[in-house]
């Protein structure tokens, strides 16, 4: 054995012998348990950051752990290779978005592959190959035909100078990203999928998902916001002598008779309508197509409106209530309509306080008192009529039989979930298989003919998407009529590739969508990954896996069993401001720091002019800022193990995670200390481990130690998932075995015992060091396929049990016994305890009383 631990040598042969043996592959087994360990496939952005660093390793964990268990584990990986970043890598650089993903992968798979992760590469899949997104314009033309896709008009971002639709991420204050054009509101056709159909099955059953953090099932109830209400009209005759009713839905139909206006969407018929005849009125609703399409961009933004000058008839009172424009209601949502009632709703009381409209008070806490306005919260009907005196579900009952007795209302549930666009006017994606047909209008593309391949030599230059200028792109033939016909240009939405490459994972081969091995290994047994996906992709996948269902291609109903989502990693931050305003990052090596008594920083200078810099505090790892970590550069000098290690160790996994120089120096040094020990060990000769016989009591104490920690490592892992606590008790422990001066045999034989469950304990978390110094010490065996080991049940049991002796009460002492001591031996052992002597000197022991295993209590007096 090599006297130095040299992880590049160790890591590149171990590596080689599980690709070389397939260690990892995957094969269905019924006779075993299975563990799916799935971790989010990345992004192909060029590099591996720190995030998905700790993420794998999360994964990688947990799948050594229960591969060692006995169960039958699956960790496959792929790449969600579509999206806007490829495209606009292409503008930077002229190279196709297509070669631009295809190298990064090939060099993030490399880097995958040096951090030693149980992969299955088998199993792997690319979200931008022909033979993965077939599957997704497959699945599409199934919905189309239930009528869960659907086609209408959607408001989008709209680039009046690229004439190009823009992600709500490539708006910036209200311009395009590129052109710096004011990006307007526009509709255009979209095809929808109606995901609202499942969103009470959505809802419900997130109360069956016991593995899931309650913070995650909660954001995804919000979002999907089941609202119970009354859906409310107002009639109206317009100047033309039309009649109609507008018609709004309320979560709090017990302040209608506080409406004091109706507002409109800019989009709203009504608002079209009025804007004939007056321009500023016209001029404003295009000042509002401008603006967000988001609920986000419209709670931040300025509330701005304008009347129309029309009116509608309140329902109950007959009195007439303006008609405003307003720029924070959004025709998508809805009914394109509010019933606003100032004194009772925030966003309408700062809309009436800055345009001067009345403001009513209906509503007053249940005691009577005044309370500051607006006062949202439930109360009791004042100024109402009729209702007065009627709390909030007795008012809301009452108003809503009235409003149905007069066919002007009822009640209703709502929910704030819309229906999900998938199509984008974008290049990088997979193609809508859809063909406009001037005489057949819009054809499905025939299942003989999917794929419908996307070019993959397309340049976009920012003017559009590239595909509505490829002719041989365009060019088709009508499947009905055989006429000449044009290929739809928009393409899916990327949140489409991840919504079910969970299951293509199972069956990568398959002749068909998924086939009968997706029966054995789902649902995922594991998921991993940021907070931040906790919304759309998780209820998106969530949808699909339930329509496949309904298509009879899956058995499952929800994909993943257990989530764990994992904290970002933080690193400082470090700037300095120019004379033109703009900011000048620091790497956090490019800058000399000075902390205080407690270790905090209270000021640095950069290295290169000594000059003093900023500090920003702590915040995600991001290359704008600098403040990254390249985790090749920390493998080519720690190695593989060490980064994991420090991973593992620096935080639990649901916690944020702050870099640390120091830290990843601790984890090498004590990979270092480990490879020293089991030298010095192996060095004077591997004897067989401890199998049995009589110990002296500190080799006892040694082996309690031993399994103790093999018992907490166990439940760390498995059922915690705490892995820096078990890598602090590994780490206790591998102190103790460095004080063992002994050489005797049987205290040799104790060392081989616990240098080798310390290599299984490791295993799952450094696999290469572990996997290299279980060889030493056992040669010709090999961790791989190894089980876990079970803790020695007897080496547990303490001989002695310590106890705490208290007079009067207090404590005063600890003796320790026999752990089959009786009572007098107890009694006895305590009375002469030194300390306990000086506090019953010269008194009468009136009674002593006795706890077994916990304490004595000696009453004096």
């Amino acid at each position: 054995m090599q006297p130095h631990y040299s992880p590049r040598e160790i890591e590149a042969q171990v590596q080689a012998e599980w690709e070389a043996s397939n260690a990892f592959v995957a094969r269905e087994d019924p006779a075993r348990p299975k563990y799916y360990c799935l971790s989010m496939f990345p992004y192909p952005s060029g590099k591996l950051h720190m995030g998905h660093v700790r993420n794998y390793t999360i994964g990688d964990v947990l799948a050594r752990f229960y591969r060692m268990r006995g169960y039958n584990v699956m960790q496959p990986m792929g790449w969600d290779a579509f999206g806007l970043p490829a495209e606009n890598a292409a503008m930077a650089s002229g190279v196709a978005p297509a070669r631009w993903t295809y190298d990064n992968i090939a060099y993030m798979k490399q880097q995958l592959r040096r951090l030693g992760f149980a992969i299955d590469w088998t199993r792997e899949v690319t979200t931008c190959r022909p033979e993965y997104y077939r599957w997704n314009q497959w699945l599409f033309l199934r919905m189309l035909e239930k009528g869960i896709a659907y086609q209408k008009t959607g408001l989008v971002n709209w680039d009046p100078v690229d004439q190009t639709v823009l992600a709500n991420e490539q708006v910036i204050e209200g311009r395009g990203w590129r052109t710096g054009a004011v990006v307007e509101k526009r509709e255009i056709p979209m095809y929808y999928l109606a995901i609202t159909r499942y969103a009470e099955e959505l809802l419900a059953e997130l109360d069956h998902l016991p593995g899931w953090p309650e913070q995650v099932k909660l954001m995804q109830k919000n979002w999907i916001g089941k609202s119970h209400g009354v859906r409310v009209g107002f009639p109206y005759t317009l100047p033309d002598g039309h009649r109609d009713v507008l018609w709004v839905f309320t979560t709090r139909a017990d302040t209608l008779m506080g409406a004091t206006y109706v507002a409109v969407a800019a989009e709203h018929p009504l608002a079209a309508y009025a804007a004939r005849r007056n321009p500023g009125l016209a001029a404003f609703i295009e000042e509002c197509r401008k603006g967000g399409v988001t609920e986000a961009e419209i709670a931040t933004q300025q509330k701005k409106g304008m009347p129309t000058g029309l009116s509608v008839t309140h329902p109950l009172t007959g009195e007439a209530l303006p008609v405003w424009v307003a720029n924070y209601v959004l025709m998508g949502y809805g009914e394109g309509a509010v019933m606003a009632v100032p004194a009772h709703d925030e966003r309408d009381f700062e809309f009436a306080s800055q345009y001067g409209l009345p403001i009513k008070v209906v509503i007053e806490p249940v005691g009577g008192t005044a309370a500051p306005l607006p006062f949202v919260e439930h109360g009791r009907c004042v100024r109402s009529g009729k209702y007065d005196g009627l709390e909030f579900e007795q008012a809301v009952e009452a108003i809503a039989a009235d409003l149905a007795a007069k066919g002007l209302g009822e009640k209703k549930v709502t929910w704030r979930l819309r229906d999900w666009g998938i199509s984008r006017q974008r290049y990088w994606g997979t193609p809508i298989p859809i063909i406009h047909c001037e005489h057949c209008g819009e054809v499905p593309v025939p299942d003989d003919q999917l794929p419908v391949v996307l070019p993959e030599d397309l340049i976009p230059d920012g003017s559009g998407n590239p595909l509505a200028k490829c002719e041989a792109f365009l060019r088709c033939s009508c499947p009905k009529c055989g006429r000449p016909a044009r290929r739809e240009t928009d393409t899916m939405d990327t949140f489409v590739d991840s919504s079910w490459y969970f299951l293509r994972y199972c069956s990568p081969d398959a002749e068909t969508m998924v086939d009968a091995r997706a029966d054995y290994w789902m649902p995922a047994d594991q998921y991993i990954g940021g907070i931040e996906h906790a919304i759309l992709h998780l209820l998106y996948a969530r949808f699909w896996t339930k329509v496949m269902r309904d298509l009879g291609l899956t058995r499952i109903s929800e994909p993943f069993a257990n989530l764990l989502t994992q904290g970002m990693v933080l690193n400082h931050i470090f700037f300095r401001r120019t004379e033109k305003g703009g900011i000048t990052y620091f790497a956090p090596d490019e800058v000399d720091i000075r902390r205080d008594g407690k270790g905090a920083i209270i000021s640095a200078v950069a290295r290169a002019d000594g000059e003093p810099v900023e500090y920003g505090g702590i915040g995600t790892m991001s290359k704008s800022k600098k403040n990254g970590v390249d985790p090749q550069a920390l493998i080519d000098q720690y190695g593989a193990d060490t980064a994991r290690l420090f991973m593992m160790f620096a935080a639990p996994p649901e916690n944020t995670l702050e870099w640390s120089d120091a830290g990843v120096e601790g984890a090498w040094r004590f990979l270092n200390r480990l490879w020293k020990l089991v030298y010095a060990h192996v060095e004077k000769g591997v004897v067989p481990a401890y199998a049995g016989g009589e110990l002296p009591p500190e080799l006892k104490a040694l082996r309690r130690q031993v399994h103790a920690t093999l018992q907490k490592v166990t439940d760390d892992i498995g059922r915690r998932k705490t892995f820096n606590t078990a890598i602090a008790a590994v780490m206790e422990l591998v102190n103790a075995l460095g004080k063992v001066t002994e050489d005797s045999l049987p205290a040799r034989a104790v060392m081989q015992e616990a240098l080798e469950l310390v290599a299984h304990m490791l295993w799952p978390i450094v696999p290469h060091i572990c996997e290299a110094l279980y060889r030493e010490l056992r040669p010709g065996a090999n961790l791989t396929h190894a089980s876990w080991p079970q803790a020695d049940a007897s080496a547990l049991v303490e001989e002695e049990i310590e106890l705490v002796v208290q007079v009067n009460g207090k404590l005063r002492g600890q003796i320790r016994v026999p752990r089959e001591a009786d009572r007098e031996t107890i009694e006895a052992l305590a009375r002469t305890n030194p300390n306990v002597q000086k506090f019953i000197a010269g008194q009468t022991i009136r009674k002593v009383v006795v706890v077994p295993g916990r304490l004595v209590n000696i009453v004096a007096g």
